[in-house]
């Protein structure tokens, strides 16, 4: 275990967790949770201490809800109101720019927060030449007119959004294809469109966790696996960033990062920062 001197953890009021690669391990489909050493004891304690807690995935198969549901099936016990995906963050984003209407690539929790918040919802391959938005999520049985549906939006004006553009993830068989960041990469380069990620690492998604937690930015530890995603968000929020080594980053890729932008605990697991905050 590492840690930096600049920081200590007794100071943390509140933790975003990642969950894949972090808390549990899914399939290569993103089902059937299975919790890593120390998840359940640690966030049992969190439950107990009342600390404040997100536990917030880039994942988009299920709703915040569903979520919450298969994780406290797993053992984790997430209530709905702790849990955030990227389609719940875009719901704030989408209001704040008062779109209407939203071409919509996915399973059903990429499009049904939307639903729930009132949006007028098309899911592809259906057209919505006239929507203000694209948003591609989690879609594993796309298909081209898939698309179709989605450059032809954009080449009529709509705003180009992913949960992620993330390569792969971590799941008990290794990396995982990301499928929202291959779909949004092809997307890209057939429209020219850049795409704007509500997942994480992006502001948003930091604030909109922030809010949840009620904390601010400096008393905030973001707990995760991935260095692009979690640790990124910390350092460009200013939060205090925890890398675990149970999902794709390694000791040695942490200490491949110049050392402005190293996390500032590297640790095995979750099971270590359990004995860290006891």
């Amino acid at each position: 275990m590492t840690q930096s001197l600049l920081h200590d953890l007794s100071a943390v009021e509140g933790f975003i967790f990642d969950i894949d690669g972090t808390l549990a391990l899914a399939d290569r489909m993103l089902s059937g949770y299975q919790p890593l050493p120390g998840a359940i004891e640690l966030i049992n304690l969190l439950n107990q201490r009342q600390t404040p807690y997100v536990a917030f995935t880039n994942g988009s198969t299920k709703t915040p809800a569903q979520l919450a549901k298969a994780l406290t099936s797993a053992g984790i016990l997430v209530k709905p109101e702790r849990t955030l995906t990227p389609p719940a963050v875009a719901v704030s984003l989408f209001k704040s720019r008062q779109y209407k209407r939203l071409l919509v690539l996915g399973v059903e929790g990429v499009w049904r927060p939307f639903e729930e918040a009132g949006f007028d919802i098309v899911v592809s391959p259906e057209r919505a030449d006239d929507a203000d938005a694209v948003l591609v999520g989690w879609h594993p049985e796309f298909r081209l007119d898939d698309l179709d549906a989605a450059c032809r939006a954009i080449w009529a004006g709509a705003n180009l959004y992913t949960v992620s553009t993330a390569p792969y993830l971590a799941s008990r068989e290794g990396r995982t294809l990301g499928i929202s960041g291959a779909l949004t990469a092809a997307i890209s380069s057939v429209t020219g469109k850049e795409a704007v990620i509500v997942g994480k690492p992006a502001s948003i998604a930091f604030d909109v966790a922030r809010g949840i937690l009620g904390v601010e930015a400096s008393r905030i530890a973001i707990v995760g696996d991935d260095l692009s995603l979690e640790n990124a968000m910390a350092q460009q929020g200013g939060a205090v960033s925890v890398a675990v080594h149970t999902g794709l980053a390694t000791p040695e890729d942490i200490d491949r990062l110049p050392p402005g932008q190293q996390p500032h605990f590297s640790i095995a697991g979750v099971n270590d920062l359990l004995e860290m905050i006891r």
